[in-house]
């Protein structure tokens, strides 16, 4: 048995979106969701209150580096990660397997599993299909995901990408034998297959076939174009049973989930709202702002006007009424600079979803598409990128008409 209830409450009329109900062990996620990437347990600039305070209930931890530090010891020992990193809401983690692109020169990938050197200490590790599952068991994450054998979707090399498909189903397998705790932690199978639609229907038919409680749709986020990326996206969840929830990982641009939502995402995720506040930029409705420029150190107003999150709203509103002055103050010298500058951005993309979530409700999401692209270009149709226009218009949204 599951320990997820899908609830499907609304289907777009034009497009493929979808707005939902996930019903999870820590409590329900409102879907279409983005989900803010807690690597080693911590969102870098942010306790799990301020998280919380954003309106996250569901976020990402890493399987690979969670099992290098703390190690699993650890994790028995204090009860999984919920109460290691008092999170009292919902935990993804992801298998591993992505570490297999991203530290590639440290590993190396056979039938038996992938052969790690720790970044840590040089020491090797040898992360199964068997050890990814035992250790996600351990961090007691209410989504756990299948070890799957990811490359690089730009790879020319066919042979390997089938190679690649083949062994992410077998090693699903294996995933679904060693799982401990069906009833409580929910395992998603990822599809893989690069960027051949062939492969990625082969493997989607084989994959759903398993019937997990979830579906995720892997190997993207790797420097494909992005009218690539889309194909990918449409007929993969072209093929997906209606109510089962949707990831597609490692994606997180605005532009980015107002699409994939049009093409039937459910689930997104991705280090970039965080990783770019440290760099002194905040995402807003009308594109990314450097507060670190000159221009913004005598701007009294928030972050982004009439934005509801917890730096942006005023005192008298329960906010911190921080304005863009006193980020361009902090942020090139201290860390508090960065820190409500991601309060702010996993603000903004939470609640992007959220306002996608109600406009598919209201059947006004085609709507809601124009006037997020209008808003972003500042009604320059000409500005539009040609693979939205494209992928929008597969799913019946003329983006440059009205």
């Amino acid at each position: 048995m599951a320990a997820l209830t899908f609830e499907l409450l609304a289907k777009c009329s034009v497009t493929k979106a979808r707005a939902a109900t996930l019903h999870l062990p820590h409590g329900p996620v409102p879907l279409p969701i983005f989900m803010p990437v807690a690597t080693q347990a911590s969102l870098k600039g942010l306790t799990p209150g301020q998280l919380e305070e954003q309106g996250c209930r569901l976020c990402l931890n890493n399987t690979y580096h969670l099992g290098l530090k703390p190690g699993q010891a650890t994790l028995d020992a204090v009860g999984g990660a919920h109460k290691f990193q008092s999170w009292p809401h919902n935990l993804l983690t992801d298998s591993g397997g992505f570490q297999m692109v991203s530290l590639l020169k440290l590993a190396k990938v056979t039938e038996e599993g992938v052969r790690f050197l720790s970044p840590h200490d040089g020491s090797p590790m040898l992360l199964t299909p068997e050890h990814s599952i035992s250790l996600q068991n351990s961090i007691g994450s209410d989504i756990i995901m299948q070890l799957d054998d990811v490359i690089a979707t730009t790879s020319p090399d066919f042979a390997r990408m089938q190679e690649a498909m083949d062994r992410s189903v077998r090693w699903l397998d294996r995933c679904i034998q060693a799982h401990k705790y069906p009833e409580r932690q929910n395992l998603f199978c990822i599809i893989q297959g690069g960027l051949d639609l062939d492969l990625r229907r082969e493997c989607t038919a084989q994959m759903v076939a398993r019937d997990t409680p979830g579906i995720a749709i892997g190997g993207l986020s790797g420097g494909e174009a992005k009218d690539e990326y889309c194909k990918v996206v449409d007929t993969c969840t072209g093929l997906l049973p209606e109510k089962k929830p949707r990831y597609v990982m490692g994606v997180g641009y605005p532009e980015d989930l107002v699409v994939s939502v049009a093409l039937g995402a459910d689930m997104f995720d991705c280090v970039w709202p965080t990783r770019t506040a440290r760099f002194g930029n905040a995402i807003t409705a009308r594109g990314v702002l450097n507060i670190r420029n000159a221009v913004y150190s005598e701007d009294f107003g928030p972050i982004e006007e009439g934005c509801q999150c917890t730096c942006c709203r005023r005192p008298e509103d329960g906010g911190l009424g921080i304005t863009r002055a006193y980020i361009y103050h902090v942020t090139a010298k201290e860390t508090a600079g960065a820190h409500l500058l991601t309060m702010h951005n996993v603000y903004y993309q939470l609640n992007l979803m959220k306002q996608a979530r109600q406009a598919i409700i209201e059947d006004r999401y085609p709507g809601f598409v124009k006037g997020f692209f209008g808003k972003l270009y500042d009604e320059d149709k000409g500005k539009y990128p040609a693979w939205a226009v494209k992928a929008l218009g597969g799913v019946g949204v003329d983006l440059l008409d009205g």
